[in-house]
């Protein structure tokens, strides 16, 4: 009986046919980078006080600049240790009656009592409109932009699961069109919100079908490639998410209002749905649910793409994974060193998406040119896929993942504590801190499939990775509400929590070189593997030795 990998010998491993399904999928992970970080343009939170309109009469009768306006309306309040005009309170004044001469100096108001905004807000974001603007969710509503990322990361959680069982059941290629019909619907309601509410729960369902989406084209493309393919395909498909946080901030620079931003990020997923007739089903999956002649057809087509001749051997094609058990929470976590790999892999997913989301969004924040500090920390992500691809199978995977987190970890701290005087500075070790944590977000993906069972793999990944969204719904609120204590104070926490992952990677297992366990057992007990491949090839030494005297002998014997 032939596997479907020995007929990939026949058919080609990495041929034209996989080239091509690869470069139509690559384009999935580019819009998910605006889904997925585009809160720091859509939310953007500009400079703001509060409005007052007989205070607005006056400036334009006596033609203050909108400065000068906000200095007379709005109190000193002490800011993270700083001076500023408050952006929640003004004074009690009233400016019909006050006798005041069109004269900007700013008079004393010390004993003026003040209130809250009481008729909205003043924006300095001329001629650009964020969801923060258009709702007015700042002050004390300023917590509900964390709950817009919120609520996507609890769409991403929900959604990876339901796809991800979608997608066992109806195959790969129906769950990726299907999350994309979703997307594209649920997409275009999140232009068109009327409130905040209904944004927030369309919001939620783009998350449910897009993340889904992406690992169904995640899995198609590793499962129709040759197994040494597997890892470098994996890594180049996530770094086409770079290359949409690239191409998100010149977006956002041309197209100044979020709802039509919010368009253009959703218009690829409609594109998407014409890969029905560019892609084709998985032929494993199709194997494990006994659709053999299907699976056939398409293994045909792809060598015939591929300009490979098939033998007959293609005749008994079967399911490779016919025999494999039924995996279980309890196995992940019923044994020592299985419950030790649990738990300091899912630490990893969650400390990446949480510094990850973190500094991005942290740009938003920093009150610099948003467009050109998200361009240049999006360069930085580029080297991270190069020097996993060249350190991994030189060094192996303990030393650069733990590396990766120790120095995003240490670039955090540093960060913190680097004067804004000395801005390009601050801003070269903040990059790093970026790349970083890149490398850390692609390594844990397959250095935790190398690290689990044959029969609990795709489920130890599934539990893991929940700790990615878990880690995606706490960042908001983790990087905004602590900002308010202390811009930097953010920043020490990321540095916490990296600088704990990455010495508890190097609590794992070296794999460069190990073969895929293939039971509890060997995980638990790799000495007795090693002991084992030992015998094994004494053995077969002891047979070529005794082969080879007993063919001398017989000559002589003759």
């Amino acid at each position: 009986m032939a596997t479907f990998d020995d007929i990939l010998e026949e058919a080609g491993k990495f041929g034209l046919f996989q080239k091509r399904i690869f470069a139509l999928l690559c384009m999935v992970s580019m819009p998910w980078a605006g889904v997925y970080v585009g809160i720091v343009f859509q939310g953007f939170t500009p400079d703001h006080w509060c409005r007052d309109s007989a205070a607005v009469e006056r400036r334009e009768a006596c033609g203050w600049s909108r400065e000068e306006s906000r200095r007379l309306t709005a109190p000193l309040v002490n800011i993270s240790r700083i001076l500023q005009h408050s952006s929640c309170e003004r004074y009690e004044v009233d400016w019909n009656v006050t006798e005041l001469r069109c004269d900007p100096q700013e008079p004393d108001q010390s004993r003026t009592p003040t209130v809250r905004c009481t008729e909205g807000w003043e924006y300095d974001y001329e001629g650009r409109r964020s969801f923060v603007t258009e709702f007015d969710l700042v002050c004390s509503d300023g917590w509900l932009v964390d709950m817009y990322q919120a609520t996507l990361n609890m769409g991403f959680l929900i959604g990876s699961i339901a796809i991800g069982y979608l997608a066992d059941r109806f195959g790969r290629k129906v769950s990726f069109l299907m999350s994309n019909v979703l997307n594209g619907i649920a997409g275009i309601l999140v232009a068109v919100a009327p409130d905040y509410i209904s944004l927030l729960v369309f919001r939620t369902l783009f998350g449910f079908g897009v993340k889904g989406g992406w690992v169904a084209g995640y899995v198609l493309i590793t499962e129709i490639v040759g197994v040494e393919f597997r890892r470098t395909v994996g890594v180049i498909y996530q770094m086409f998410f770079s290359i949409g946080i690239l191409i998100l901030p010149l977006l956002a620079y041309f197209i100044t209002d979020w709802r039509w931003l919010q368009v253009v990020i959703t218009i690829p997923y409609i594109l998407f749905l014409s890969y029905y007739w560019f892609i084709p089903e998985s032929p494993r999956w199709l194997l494990s649910q006994n659709r053999k002649s299907k699976a056939v057809e398409i293994t045909k087509d792809m060598a015939k793409e591929n300009k490979m001749t098939l033998t007959k051997m293609i005749e008994t094609l079967s399911d490779d994974n016919a025999d494999s058990s039924t995996a279980s929470f309890m196995d992940l976590i019923r044994t020592p060193k299985m419950r030790k790999h649990t738990f300091i892999l899912s630490y990893n997913w969650f400390t990446s998406a949480v510094v990850y989301q973190g500094l991005i969004m942290r740009l938003g924040i920093l009150g610099g040119n948003v467009y050109i500090d998200f361009l240049i920390s999006g360069l930085v992500e580029f080297p991270a896929a190069f020097l996993i691809l060249f350190t991994i199978e030189r060094i192996g995977r303990r030393l650069p993942f733990a590396a990766a987190n120790i120095v995003a970890g240490a670039s955090c701290f540093i960060t913190a504590f680097i004067p804004d005087s000395m801005f390009w500075f601050k801003t070269v070790v903040a990059c790093i801190g970026r790349l970083g944590i890149t490398m850390t977000f692609e390594m844990v993906v397959f250095v935790n499939t190398e690290l689990y069972p044959t029969f609990v793999r795709n489920f130890g990944v599934s539990v893991c990775s929940t700790l990615c969204d878990v880690g995606g719904i706490v960042a908001p609120f983790l990087l905004y509400r602590l900002a308010v204590i202390w811009l930097e104070l953010p920043l020490i926490i990321f540095g916490c929590l990296a600088f704990l992952a990455g010495g508890l990677v190097l609590l794992l297992p070296e794999t460069r070189g190990v073969p895929l366990p293939e039971t509890i057992d060997n995980i638990e007990f790799p000495e007795r593997v090693k002991e084992k491949v030992t015998l094994e090839s004494q053995q077969l030494a002891n047979l070529l030795s005794n082969s080879g005297v007993s063919s001398c002998k017989d000559p002589a014997a003759v």
